[in-house]
């Protein structure tokens, strides 16, 4: 596979969890929602590391460090974001025993996000 390929490959599965989180969002599986924003930006940061090195990315889900290691021009307030999206991985997939998470992820909460989410996105395509 070229280096073209995978950051293709890498772009194109970010795209289907895009949708996929839009679909979550509407059954109203919010935290799930979110879960797939984070794959969506996740997907997007290996496809950058990817052009820029021509290696294999990093095997992280931590936003921050795919970040740091594509040597992304960043602010500080998007890497905080980054800490943030970053916590819907793992609050989803591993909730409390209270799933305050969940409880968290009312439809604005969630909403509020995902458009942040897309604005984030948004920027990184713009990188590609």
């Amino acid at each position: 596979m070229t280096m073209q390929e995978k950051v293709h490959y890498w772009i194109k599965s970010a795209e289907n969890d895009w949708i996929v989180a839009g679909h979550l969002f509407e059954k109203a599986d919010y935290p799930y929602s979110l879960f797939f924003g984070h794959l969506t930006i996740e997907k997007l940061l290996k496809a950058l590391f990817i052009k820029k090195f021509n290696a294999p990315p990093p095997y992280t889900h931590s936003l921050v460090y795919l970040a740091e290691k594509a040597e992304l021009n960043i602010s500080p307030e998007r890497l905080e974001f980054l800490e943030v999206v970053t916590d819907f991985n793992l609050e989803a997939r591993y909730p409390d025993e209270r799933f305050n998470f969940y409880k968290k992820c009312t439809k604005e909460f969630t909403e509020t996000n995902l458009k942040k989410i897309e604005e984030f996105k948004e920027w990184l395509q713009q990188l590609q």
